[in-house]
C-alpha cells in the first residue's frame, strides 16, 4: 500500500506540473513600484491617481511613489499622499529610477523621454492626433511596455477610460459654449437656454457617442434646442429613445451638415471613432456659412479634428476667431476640472492597475488580462497597433503572436 500511494503521489505531482501555466495561481507575483510623475504637458492640471486611490494600491501591496507637488492643481497636497502611504520623490529622476510602472495622464513629454528606464511599463494617454514618432522610438529602444488610455478595452467592446473622460468633456463642452456665446467674449450674445418669449440657442452635436450623450443631456437641461447628427442610424435611434424624442436627429451627410451650420449657434465636434484618426467632417466653406458670433467646440481635436478650420489651442489661450466663428479646440478639456477628472480617472484606472499584482511577469499579466492586452501599443520592441505603424512606419506585430512566442 505504501509503494502504491507513493506512485500515486508522484503521478499527481507530475500531472500538476503539466497544467497550463495560466491556470495555476503563481506563488510569486510581480513586485510593483508605481511611479506617478508631475504632469509637464502644457496646461495639464490633472494627476493620474488621487490620494484615496494611492491608499487602496498600498493596501494591495503596491509601493507607490509620487513626484513632489504632482497633485497641487487638484488641491491634493504632498501630505495627503504621504498620509495615504505614498513615498514623495523630490525629483523626477528619482521617481523614474526607482519605479517599474509609470502612470501618468498626458503622453510623456520630450524632456521626460531620457528618464525612462529599460523594461518599464507605461500607462498613459497617447493622443493619436498628435502622436510623437520620437516618443515611440524611445519606448521601442528602451523595451518599454506601453499601454494607452485610448486602447484599454473590456470584453464587451467598451473603452472605460475614454468613456469616463468623454463624460466630463461632453458636459464641459456645453458650459464652455454657453460662456463664449456671451457678448463679453465676442459671442452673439445669446443665452443658451433662452427665456420666456425669447427662443433658446440652437446646438448641433456631431457624434452620438458618450461626448454627444452628455453634451445633449446638459444642453437640454439648460433649455437649448438640440440636434444630434451621426453616420450610424442605430446610434440616433438610441438617442431618440433615451431622450424621449426631445431632440432632433439627422444622418451626418453633407446636406444636413451644411443646412444645420447656417442655423446653429453652437456646433460641437464629438466624433468617437474606434482607434482611428479623425478626418474633418465639416469643411471650411461650411464654417464660413455659420452666423457671426457662433461657437465651435471641437472635442475631437485630440484624435484629429472634426472641423477643417480647427487647430490646437490650450487652456491658457483657448479660443481664436476664424470666419467670424469662435473656435475652442483644447485637447485636454477635462483638465479644466482637474480635481473631478482626477477622481474619475482614478476610479477607472484602479481595477486595471490592481491586475498587475496577479502574476509574476508582464507577459503573464497581458496574457491573462484581455483589457490590458488590448490596451498595449508597444511590447518587446514592436508597435502592436496597426494604426500607429501606419502613422510612423515602425515595425508592427500582433501582440498575441508576441505573447505566444514568450
Amino acid at each position: 500500500m505504501g509503494y502504491s500511494s507513493d506512485i500515486e503521489s508522484i503521478e499527481f505531482e507530475l500531472g500538476a506540473k503539466t497544467l497550463e501555466r495560466w491556470l495555476i495561481k503563481p506563488e510569486k507575483t510581480m513586485s510593483i513600484v508605481l511611479g506617478i510623475p508631475r504632469e509637464r504637458a502644457q496646461d495639464e492640471r490633472r494627476v493620474a491617481i488621487s490620494p484615496p486611490g494611492v491608499q487602496i494600491l498600498v493596501e494591495h501591496g503596491i509601493k507607490v511613489m509620487i513626484e513632489k507637488s504632482a497633485g497641487n492643481f487638484c488641491n491634493f497636497t504632498d501630505f495627503d499622499y504621504a498620509e495615504a502611504g505614498a513615498i514623495i520623490a523630490e525629483t523626477p529622476e528619482t521617481l523614474f529610477e526607482q519605479s517599474n510602472v509609470i502612470v501618468k495622464v498626458s503622453p510623456p513629454q520630450p524632456e521626460e523621454l531620457s528618464l525612462f528606464m529599460p523594461g518599464q511599463m507605461l500607462i498613459s494617454a497617447l493622443h493619436l492626433g498628435t502622436v510623437s514618432p520620437q516618443l515611440l522610438k524611445t519606448l521601442l529602444e528602451k523595451n518599454i511596455t506601453a499601454l494607452g488610455f485610448e486602447f484599454i478595452e473590456t470584453r464587451d467592446g467598451e473603452l472605460p477610460i475614454v468613456r469616463t473622460l468623454s463624460e466630463i468633456a461632453g458636459s464641459l463642452a456645453i458650459q464652455t459654449a454657453a460662456k463664449y456665446l456671451e457678448t463679453g467674449y465676442g459671442g452673439s450674445g445669446i443665452l443658451l437656454g433662452g427665456i420666456a418669449g425669447v427662443p433658446p440657442a440652437h446646438v448641433t452635436i456631431i457624434g452620438a457617442g458618450t461626448v454627444g450623450l452628455f453634451a445633449a443631456q446638459d444642453a437640454l437641461g439648460l433649455g437649448a434646442q438640440v440636434t444630434v447628427i451621426d453616420k450610424e442610424i442605430n446610434r440616433l435611434r438610441r438617442f431618440e429613445a433615451f431622450f424621449n424624442r426631445h431632440l432632433v436627429t439627422a444622418i451626418a451627410n453633407d446636406h444636413y451638415i451644411s443646412e444645420l451650420a447656417k442655423t446653429s449657434d453652437v456646433m460641437i465636434g464629438a466624433l468617437s471613432p474606434k482607434k482611428k484618426i479623425i478626418k474633418p467632417l465639416v469643411s471650411e466653406q461650411v464654417v464660413k456659412s455659420m452666423k457671426p458670433g457662433s461657437v465651435i467646440i471641437d472635442v475631437s481635436i485630440d484624435q484629429g479634428a472634426c472641423f477643417a478650420t480647427s487647430r490646437h489651442t490650450s487652456h491658457t489661450n483657448p479660443i481664436y476667431v476664424k470666419h467670424g466663428v469662435t473656435h475652442y479646440c483644447v485637447p485636454n478639456i477635462p483638465s479644466a476640472v482637474a480635481k473631478t477628472a482626477s477622481f474619475a480617472l482614478t476610479n477607472t484606472l484602479l481595477p486595471f492597475i490592481l491586475k498587475l499584482t496577479d502574476h509574476e511577469t508582464i507577459s503573464d499579466i497581458l496574457w491573462k488580462s484581455h483589457s490590458l492586452r488590448k490596451g498595449t501599443y508597444i511590447f518587446r520592441g514592436y508597435v502592436t497597433k496597426k494604426i500607429l505603424s501606419e502613422l510612423t512606419d515602425f515595425p508592427y506585430r500582433e501582440i498575441d503572436m508576441l505573447l505566444a512566442a514568450c
